[in-house]
């Protein structure tokens, strides 16, 4: 008896459709898997047919071999193991209705619950544009699939349940569509909270309206971190598409909430500086996204950016021009996204009170440059903004005056922002920071006072080609949040102004 039933596979981002077939036959007693599986998948014999018996499905003595084809690309995860058990009962005649437009996701365990896998949802949407109308997914994974909108899902408990109800003992209902939440903001520190900091906080305005890297560098307890955390308070909310593509890498890392697994809010990711490398970009054996992905459209924060490893740091250079970032296998390669909006903040010295205008610092001058000399060159070139911190006076700190609450700010990105919307409109590009080189004349037209002011400011800092982009898509920012069509000359003497801190603390370097 030959069957067969669509299932699904994963690697890294990419799903890819899986063909059960089986073949049952008089002979020896025996049940083969092939079609290049690893050993989670070998190991679902053992789950499937303890779970036919704890199931009180009588498990057919013969001779079974099932193929997850196309055999050339190596089958890896529990998620193939209810698939594998439709496909028994389809070939012992237990299934009475049509398998050609169903799929089939989930784990089994020994007693015969469906148990939740990681990744249903870039599965889910993958069957959807193959023209399959129902899958069967574990029931904790039931509400993750159905964000899927145009395929029935159906959740599933128990295989006695999946076996009932494809023997017509039983109905299941499928899932209703799930509706996407507004993003909620109330979980955002405010920044009303920060007492002064008037330009840092115009700063990371710009920052927010154009999607630009940011570095910042002051004295410990000048409010670095505090202004950080309350970045996401002033991003822009996420479309649909960016949900989907951020719910994805949760997804896949096993990180979604099962009541309401599309994320509405942009991430805020911020690791402590002991993570490991695979930690930050992503690893392991089967890959895994890391910290960088995991804020794939949202922000990135790296805390104290000197005391990280410089190997660590350097692996992030790449992934910030390329938005992706490839992980290498024996057995191939995955890629995952990581559009991101990359904070750090840093000390400019081991003691902090390098520069500090009460202060004084007590590093000796080869500390200092050795503690500058953990942020390349070439990492530095990669923020579009370097912003000092000064530190608060008491006249702030003690101030009865009402700070700028983040709601207000947000109206302003969020109109910054439209115009982008409208200029980068079915390219791809979500905001000035991802302008790319083929565009950036076009998109950041200057008047010939501005052209001449950054000629003389690239002449006079020796400013590298990628640093001459940097400046311009930041003035492009500036000028969008002014209503400006063309840049000016204050615009590109603000941005400039936003890119000095290299020259002050790494001169030397």
């Amino acid at each position: 008896m030959f069957c067969k039933v669509n299932g699904a596979g994963l690697n890294g981002m990419n799903a890819y459709p899986v063909d059960v077939e089986i073949e049952l036959s008089r002979g020896i007693e025996r049940f083969d898997i092939v079609g290049m599986a690893d050993i989670a998948v070998k190991e679902s014999r053992e789950r499937i047919k303890s779970a036919f018996r704890s199931s009180g499905i009588k498990f057919p003595s013969a001779s079974i071999v099932v193929n997850l084809a196309p055999a050339d690309i190596k089958k890896s995860g529990s998620f193939h193991d209810l698939s594998v058990a439709a496909a028994v009962l389809d070939a012992m005649g237990e299934a009475r209705c049509e398998l050609d437009d169903c799929a089939f996701i989930g784990e089994l365990s020994l007693g015969g619950e469906v148990r939740a896998v990681n990744g249903v949802l870039p599965m889910a949407l993958m069957l959807r544009k193959r023209g399959i109308k129902r899958v069967f997914v574990p029931k904790d994974n039931s509400t993750e699939a159905s964000v899927a909108s145009g395929i029935e899902v159906y959740g599933i408990s128990t295989l006695r349940q999946l076996w009932e109800f494809l023997n017509g003992e039983t109905d299941i209902s499928p899932a209703p569509p799930y509706v996407p939440k507004k993003g909620d903001y109330t979980d955002c520190l405010d920044l009303k909270d920060v007492r002064g900091q008037t330009f840092a906080k115009k700063a990371i305005e710009v920052a927010a309206c154009g999607g630009h890297n940011v570095l910042m560098i002051g004295a410990p307890g000048s409010g670095k971190s505090m202004l950080a955390k309350r970045i996401p308070s002033i991003l822009p909310a996420m479309t649909f598409e960016e949900a989907i593509e951020t719910t994805n890498v949760y997804s896949i890392a096993g990180m979604v909430n099962k009541d309401n697994p599309l994320i509405t809010v942009r991430p805020f990711r911020s690791p402590h500086h002991t993570v490991s490398t695979a930690g930050l970009t992503g690893g392991g054996g089967v890959p895994r996204p890391g910290e960088i992905s995991l804020a794939h459209n949202g922000l990135l924060f790296l805390d104290e950016l000197a005391e990280f490893p410089r190997q660590t740091l350097e692996v992030l250079r790449q992934p910030l021009e390329d938005r992706t970032v490839s992980i290498s296998r024996a057995s191939g390669t995955v890629t995952y996204p990581c559009s991101i909006m990359l904070v750090a903040a840093m000390n400019p010295c081991p003691c902090g009170y390098y520069g500090h205008p009460t202060k004084k610092c007590v590093c000796s001058k080869k500390q200092i440059e050795h503690y500058l000399s953990k942020i390349s060159g070439p990492l530095l070139d990669r923020f579009d903004m370097h912003i000092e911190i000064a530190p608060v006076e008491y006249q702030s700190l003690s101030s009865r005056a009402e700070e700028e609450p983040s709601e207000r700010i947000r109206e302003r990105v969020m109109r910054a922002r439209e115009i982008q919307n409208r200029r980068f409109k079915n390219t791809g590009i979500t905001c000035n920071a991802g302008i790319t080189p083929d565009i950036l004349r076009d998109v950041c037209e200057m008047t010939k006072q501005a052209d001449t002011l950054l000629s003389e400011v690239f002449d006079r800092l020796g400013l590298s080609a990628r640093a001459y982009d940097k400046i311009l898509k930041v003035a492009r920012t500036i000028a969008d949040m002014n209503g400006s069509a063309l840049i000016d000359r204050p615009h590109i003497l603000q941005a400039v102004r936003y890119r000095t801190l290299d020259r002050k603390f790494w001169a030397n370097e």
